[in-house]
């Protein structure tokens, strides 16, 4: 039998060996530790696992989800369940886009550097300092764009010296763009029409009455959509 190769990492200070080869959230698993907090989608993709370590002989500060990121030889691992940003209070149907209402609630985007640090804490790999630049030139569609793919990790938040609530404010700017920018879909109208008419109704009451054995199947036979195809 082919031994298992072992890495040495350490957590909240102390050190265990974990099979390598796997993420940081099984390492930390293997370890002993439970996950009450900070764990979300366990390896999809939601942003609850946000993770801090340092690599021996090295002098940063790294950051990344525990999901996603291999363990490495010699990891200092600590936990962040949670970043406290706070989130400006607002009514999209009181706000006007006509005015800079981006900087208005989150004036602290006027004290970008342009250090990028935002950019690189990203799990994501989105343009975090080009959005906050488009969003001090108000240009709401730009900021919408850029963080089309943000998770809400608060990873960026953490690192940025001039403490801008990044993720806040792109969730803001894409909540307005889209009631006020944002050209109506055609398909979702649709969609919405159908469901409305009881087109589902039947199939839906179908799957109710299903066992979770026939779901299964079910699921495993679906048709998926291809891009810009409709079915």
């Amino acid at each position: 039998m082919t031994e298992e190769k072992l890495t040495q990492i350490f957590v909240m200070g102390k050190a265990y060996d974990v099979p390598a080869g796997i993420t940081i959230m099984d390492a930390m698993e293997y370890a002993g530790y439970r996950f009450v907090r900070g764990a979300g989608c366990r390896s999809g993709f939601c942003g609850a696992c946000g993770t801090v370590y340092r690599k021996d002989g090295d002098y940063r500060l790294e950051f990344a989800l525990a999901c996603q990121e291999m363990v490495e030889e010699g990891m200092h691992l600590t936990q962040i369940p949670f970043t406290p940003a706070p989130r400006s209070d607002y009514q999209l149907n009181e706000l006007d886009a006509a005015e800079n209402v981006l900087l208005q609630h989150y004036p602290a985007i006027a004290r970008c550097v342009s250090c990028n640090t935002c950019t690189k804490a990203c799990p994501q790999d989105i343009e975090v300092m080009d959005y906050v630049q488009a969003a001090l030139r108000g240009d709401l569609k730009r900021v919408a764009e850029l963080s089309f793919d943000c998770i809400q990790c608060g990873l960026c938040a953490m690192r940025c010296p001039a403490d801008i609530k990044h993720y806040h404010l792109s969730q803001m700017a894409r909540r307005l763009y889209s009631v006020t920018e944002s050209p109506e879909p055609a398909h979702l109208t649709a969609r919405m029409a159908e469901l409305g008419d009881g087109a589902y109704d039947a199939e839906l009451d179908e799957m109710m009455s299903m066992t979770l054995d026939q779901l299964k199947q079910r699921y495993a036979e679906r048709v998926i959509e291809k891009e810009g195809e409709a079915l």
